[in-house]
């Protein structure tokens, strides 16, 4: 990431439609096409559905995000999760509504790739000469894309990610000029700017309120504008969009004034759907359905991509802030936000494979689509209105926020539980799954903190050091270093004490202790030295942003460096024999795992937690890996979590009378 990715060029607003508006942008291959499933055609239900999608991307996508919601920069990045480090520190239950929007945005990553694609491979039906294309063969072609778009996930983006800015222009631009071409079918369409169409189709059109849940797919996108500000800056999102919305809405309308002067009074049953019918491909003459179609389906590939890299990016933050598994992170190149989580990209391929085995229909898909997104909608509403409390912002304007989105998104959700009985049930689960995921690491995190116990090194520091002098206790490393949790440089956790001074006492020249501060800002990378006793006891403080890798081992052996090259520290060996030659003594890392011990007495709910929480722990990464180490340096010590220890336990003596 560049260091002016707040300068306006037209390279930087190509980069941002290549980045940010895949998905938003390919919203018209599929929305008016929900709307109309299985209704008759009428100028009520044009003009009322697309006054809708206007109002909805002004008031949803454009005031809120754009406008809103973009101020609040955690030092140029954004994201649900971004946005809860911002106000984590006023209230604890904040974490939920981060939790929330954070499962909800991972499960959209499984829908949207599926929807987007089928959408445009469905486009096959409309070439005449291809004859009738049964579902089977869309599937196969669908999941062969999806295949290769995930196999690649594994080599980085950087060098195909130039070519997505100029794709997205084309597809922009073919939007603006389809609409446009059609918009003459019926002037009257340009009342659709009218407020007054919505309203009058939401309480008086039959079932009116329930038309939302398709009309918001078409700002399901807008979350995206938000989690991507890291990658194009505030400005060059807010100009690009202006672009953008010009073109969606005159696709819209243009597809509105096409079905009005072709198809009103008609119903669009299920039949014309199944037979390939699409208001999006209906306005292409016949020649460039072919070359309409391969543009769709680049667009919808690169939709798709921008979830992807999204997922893992949102993971990653979420591993840092602990409230995921570890996973291991590769960074295929050496760019800036570039990384690839093997674990995650099989969990979305796979996902993204089960949908559209499962719906194999676009138009099938639509009914799951929207709902989670939904909720993570509502969660950065809650997440902003406290981030514009610390923000001193008067009270009126902070409840005027609240009332008008929460009213609007809620409106939204409710209309989308309609379609729970027909798919919205799949969304739910997988995001409920993810959240419940998130949840029990978090709650686990939690109990256990509950239960540590620290104590104040200065007291045991005399011990320490005697044992380091003591040769008959045979020398366990040169250095040994351990990672501690506590916060307060002047306290120790005391199964640390306990495996230094008693699980087989290790005999060190010097201790060193790493602890791993993960900060509310993004990038910070930088460390304090302690030196507690000097030459013989040293803590090291590392300060890392949410977005930072902890690479413990090649950090904390910059960190020596540095304390050698300032002669603060003598790291050779006091091997006698060793240090006559200058050799550099050993480093031995210790990491203490913890295990659910039997004899433990806990509330049914948190005892089920903590057994979930072992549970998931055997399959994530461990903790040497998860912090970077060289697992030939690292010793494991399992050490029982002992939670609320049994204290009723009958048992008696008694005399044993045989005389022995």
């Amino acid at each position: 990431m560049g260091k002016n990715i707040n300068k306006v060029t037209a390279g930087t607003l190509l980069i941002a439609l290549g980045i940010i508006y895949g998905d938003i942008g390919t919203s018209p291959l599929y929305v008016l096409n929900a709307i109309i499933s299985d209704k008759v055609i009428t100028e009520k239900l044009i003009l009322g559905s697309l006054s809708c999608i206007i109002w909805t991307l002004t008031l949803q996508t454009t005031v809120k995000y754009v406008i809103l919601t973009l101020r609040a920069d955690n030092r140029g990045e954004g994201g649900i999760f971004s946005l809860y480090a911002l106000v984590r520190r006023q209230k604890k239950w904040l974490v939920l509504p981060a939790m929330l929007g954070g499962a909800a945005l991972l499960a959209d990553g499984m829908i949207t790739p599926p929807i987007s694609i089928t959408s445009s491979i469905e486009g096959l039906r409309n070439i005449d000469e291809l004859g009738p294309i049964p579902d089977s063969t869309i599937v196969y072609i669908v999941l062969g894309v999806l295949t290769v778009l995930f196999f690649l996930q594994q080599f980085g983006t950087h060098s195909i990610g130039k070519m997505f800015g100029p794709i997205m222009f084309c597809w922009f631009i073919m939007l603006a000029t389809l609409g446009s071409v059609h918009l003459q079918d019926d002037l009257h369409i340009f009342k659709a700017f009218s407020p007054w169409y919505a309203i009058d189709l939401l309480t008086t059109y039959p079932k009116g309120f329930w038309i939302l849940g398709a009309v918001f797919l078409c700002t399901t996108g807008a979350e995206a504008l938000y989690s991507d500000l890291g990658h194009c800056g505030r400005s060059n999102i807010r100009r690009s969009w202006i672009f953008v919305k010009s073109c969606l809405i005159l696709n819209y309308l243009g597809q509105g004034a096409y079905l009005l002067a072709n198809f009103e009074g008609d119903k669009m049953t299920a039949q014309m759907l199944a037979e390939g019918f699409n208001p999006f491909y209906a306005i292409m003459p016949q020649w460039f359905v072919l070359p309409g179609i391969i543009i769709a389906t680049a667009a919808a590939i690169i939709a798709s991509q921008a979830l992807i890299s999204g997922s893992f990016t949102l993971i990653s933050e979420a591993m840092r802030l602990n409230q995921w598994p570890k996973m291991r992170i590769n960074y295929p190149t050496e760019e800036r936000g570039q990384l690839y989580i093997p674990g995650i990209n099989t969990m979305l391929f796979l996902g993204c494979c089960g949908i559209t085995l499962y719906f194999q229909k676009s138009s099938r898909m639509e009914a799951a689509y929207g709902l989670a997104i939904t909720m993570c909608m509502i969660a950065t509403t809650i997440l902003f209105a406290n981030y514009l409390v610390s923000r001193r912002t008067k009270p009126i304007f902070i409840y005027l926020f609240l009332t008008v989105y929460l009213s609007i998104e809620l409106s939204f959700l409710s209309a989308n539980l309609d379609k729970f009985p027909h798919g919205g049930y799949v969304t739910l689960i997988v995001g409920g799954g993810l959240f419940a995921v998130m949840y029990i690491w978090y709650r686990a995190r939690k109990i256990k903190n509950r239960y540590v116990e620290f104590v104040r090194l200065e007291h045991y520091i005399p011990q320490i050091q005697e044992l380091s002098n003591d040769k008959t206790v045979p020398k366990y490393a040169t250095h040994l270093v351990y990672l501690t949790s506590a916060n307060n440089p002047k306290e120790i956790e005391h199964k640390i004490i306990y495996s230094i001074l008693n699980k087989k006492p290790k005999r060190a020249d010097i201790y060193w202790f790493v602890h791993v501060d993960t900060l509310d800002d993004p990038y910070t990378c930088e460390y304090s030295v302690d030196h507690i006793i000097p030459n013989d006891i040293i803590r090291v403080e590392f300060r890392l942003g949410f977005r930072i890798e902890p690479k413990i081992n090649l950090m904390f052996r910059k960190v020596v460096a540095d304390l050698v090259a300032n002669k603060e520290v003598n790291i050779t060996s006091r091997y006698e024999s060793l240090e006559r030659n200058n050799v550099v003594g050993d480093f031995q890392f210790i990491v203490m795992e913890k295990f659910l011990s039997q004899d433990i007495e806990l509330p049914i709910t948190e005892r089920m937690i903590m057994k979930l929480y072992f549970w998931i722990k055997e399959y994530s990464l461990s903790e040497e890996r998860g912090f970077g180490l060289d697992v030939s340096n690292v010793t494991v010590e399992k050490f029982p979590l002992i939670v609320a220890p049994v204290t009723n336990l009958n048992l008696k003596r008694i005399n044993n009378d045989d005389g022995f």
